[in-house]
């Protein structure tokens, strides 16, 4: 059962601080860590640890942080056949700033992944012809997003839209996905609507079923928990409480959770359940990819939770 990714391959820097400096501040930071990520690459990776055949399309450059990336993502049972290398572009890179409250602040230099186009896309479109689920994100060129999901419309594959980072994002885009899946700030951005709460967080799934025609929708808001929206219906999932350590791919670890889910054939409600457990262990541990949990890790914290998602309802089953 294949997932494809199309998005992006980045290579954290992360430097953890106590505090974030004030605009034109100097401070002492704690560590840095060199840290393998990018949205398009966590979200594949999760899907993988979770157990599913995950393939990635993406591009990296020529060049030692491109070597380690890809070396990760086979590590971790990722497809990388359908990884270009830039000649003319480095690596993508991310400067994150991760504070003793675990949230993060980054900077994206989108590098190679600026080279993924159209040509890619319709070079794989075998590969996603026969996929359940297609991943997209926004790291990559908004023109490449577009193709990939078009492209699975096309021969009836599920679209998953994380549309992050939303800024630029045009109403036109989310038209190709099936199900979409903002955080609080990009489905302000998107919508407006300041998200604080279940109410607001519906007006915001109303506006996108509305102005966008995507009627299914999860709107995140993070220790508030997510709602979850289909077709004028919705539901409240509540958030795990965890102690956090790193925020970094937590809506990715969703992401490609929920994935996994909507492969099995899971309702858009058990499936927000599952990627809320995933991401909530997420948090509990430093990096992006090398955080994310196996299933196995997943079992373990749903046992000393007391928790319980599709997959233990079908194995006691």
């Amino acid at each position: 059962m294949t997932i494809t990714v199309v998005g992006s391959i980045n290579m954290d820097i992360v430097a953890l601080t106590d505090h974030y400096p004030d605009h034109g501040d100097t401070i002492f930071g704690n560590e840095i860590r060199f840290s393998p990520g990018g949205k398009g690459a966590n979200q594949a990776t999760a899907c993988a640890k979770l157990g599913k055949e995950a393939v990635i399309v993406g591009c990296v450059g020529k060049d030692p942080f491109g070597d380690r990336l890809i070396e990760t993502m086979h590590g971790n049972h990722v497809n990388v056949s359908f990884i270009k290398r830039s000649v003319s572009r480095r690596t993508g890179t991310v400067l994150v700033t991760v504070d003793e409250s675990a949230e993060n602040t980054m900077l994206v230099v989108r590098g190679a992944n600026g080279e993924l186009d159209a040509g890619d896309v319709e070079s794989c479109s075998e590969l996603i012809k026969k996929s359940k689920v297609l991943l997209v994100q926004l790291e990559i060129p908004e023109e490449t997003a577009i193709s990939a999901m078009a492209k699975a419309r096309e021969y009836g594959v599920t679209v998953i839209l994380d549309p992050a980072p939303a800024e630029g994002i045009h109403l036109n885009l989310l038209k190709f996905a099936d199900i979409i899946i903002p955080n609080r700030q990009e489905a302000k951005y998107i919508t407006g609507i300041d998200v604080i709460d279940i109410q607001s967080a519906l007006a915001a799934a109303r506006f996108l079923e509305q102005r966008a025609g995507v009627t299914r929708s999860i709107i995140k808001m993070a220790e508030m928990g997510s709602l979850v929206y289909t077709k004028g219906l919705w539901e409240y999932v509540e958030a795990i409480k965890v102690h956090p350590v790193d925020t970094v791919a937590a809506g990715d670890a969703f992401a490609g959770a929920l994935a996994c889910a909507i492969a099995d054939g899971e309702a858009l409600g058990s499936a927000a359940r599952f990627a809320t457990i995933v991401s909530a262990l997420k948090v509990t541990k430093l990096d992006a990819q090398d955080g994310i949990p196996t299933m196995d890790e997943v079992n373990e914290f749903c046992a000393s939770r007391n928790l319980r998602h599709y997959l233990s309802h079908s194995k006691k089953e």
